[in-house]
């Protein structure tokens, strides 16, 4: 846990001083940053830890032979006090990273956006064309816009389910810690880039291409995005004033990314195959959408990339042991190592 709330408490320092440059005050609105967040992980922490619970004792005596007792006795051994106060530490960690992610987001609305050199850049890519329009010419502007803001939106879900599964189910939680601390990485690179190369996306700076696409819940929220983007601009001291739109890199593709990543290193090659097919279509709304550049989609998977280094490093600096207790599979008990 040093070096991780190391890089938490040097974050949290970096997240203070730019606070006080921009003159704006650290903000979580409404509680649904950081306190609605962290109180959901931790009941989440409970029922996936129930859950595994329940299946180790289907495992071991059968449907038939399940008793509450028996899995109560289960849950107490798996869960003693070292390991509830490192989750539940953990938890903390990576949410405090968050809502500094969040801030610093939304303070990069004061820097001046790049726009309009990555569509030019992206012009030229595409030999003079838009690729967001190209792909709403191949998939239509109807039925493929639900269908993607169905799969666009559901990453809401991906995020707290994977470091928190990663918790619960890894046999040591050592093995745990490292799909955390990936995601720790990819909030702190997402900000680096961000400040990088400030940008709004397709969608705010060539809205003329977006015009013609079904009305989704994506339209809605990028209206509000703008929105408060330029609340926070012409009232920075309001209470509520808080941004949401930064472009490069794409950390729905970086996120996505490091759990597919993440999967396969713990074995789970075909999960890890079949969650890489939700990520293309992941990359496919980003552009659709005109939330961020093909660009930022390629950038999204190199922060991927370099957060799991980071996270292995900080976590097994000598390396993963060959053979050890670090299954992540629910309910195993298997000594084997489930990943390379």
């Amino acid at each position: 846990m040093a070096g991780v709330w190391a890089v938490v408490a040097l974050f949290a320092v970096v997240t203070a001083i730019w606070s006080e440059h921009v003159g704006v005050p650290l903000r979580d609105p409404y509680g649904i940053i950081f306190r609605r967040r962290l109180s959901s992980a931790v009941v989440l922490l409970f029922v996936l830890a129930l859950a595994d619970a329940v299946v180790r004792t289907v495992r071991r005596d059968g449907l038939r032979g399940w008793r509450l007792r028996t899995n109560l006795r289960i849950l107490a051994e798996r869960w003693t006090k070292e390991r509830i106060i490192l989750a539940l530490t953990g938890l903390l960690a990576y949410h405090i990273v968050y809502v500094c992610y969040r801030n610093l987001k939304s303070w990069d609305a004061f820097n001046t956006p790049r726009d309009s050199d990555l569509l030019r850049f992206e012009s030229w890519l595409f030999f003079g064309h838009s690729p967001a329009v190209l792909l709403q010419d191949l998939l239509g502007r109807d039925l493929a816009a639900h269908v993607l803001t169905a799969i666009y939106t559901s990453f809401t879900n991906l995020v707290p389910l994977s470091f928190v599964a990663a918790l619960a189910f890894a046999h040591r939680i050592r093995d745990g810690y490292v799909l955390l601390t990936a995601a720790i990485w990819v909030w702190i690179l997402g900000i680096v880039s961000y400040y990088a190369i400030p940008t709004l996306g397709p969608f705010a700076s060539a809205p003329q291409d977006f015009s013609s696409l079904a009305h989704t819940e994506i339209t809605d929220t990028q209206t509000k995005y703008l929105d408060q983007r330029a609340n926070l601009l012409s009232d920075p001291s309001g209470s509520h004033s808080f941004a949401s739109i930064s472009a490069f890199a794409s950390l729905h593709v970086g996120y996505t990314c490091m759990v597919v990543f993440m999967l396969w290193y713990y074995g789970f090659k075909t999960l890890s195959r079949i969650l890489a097919g939700y990520l293309f279509f992941v990359m496919l709304a980003t552009v659709y959408f005109g939330w961020h550049f093909v660009v930022d989609d390629v950038a999204g998977v190199a922060l991927a990339f370099l957060a799991v280094v980071l996270a292995r490093w900080m976590i097994y600096p000598r390396g993963r042991p060959k053979r050890s207790a670090d299954v992540l599979h629910p309910g195993s008990d298997s000594d084997t190592a489930a990943g390379p």
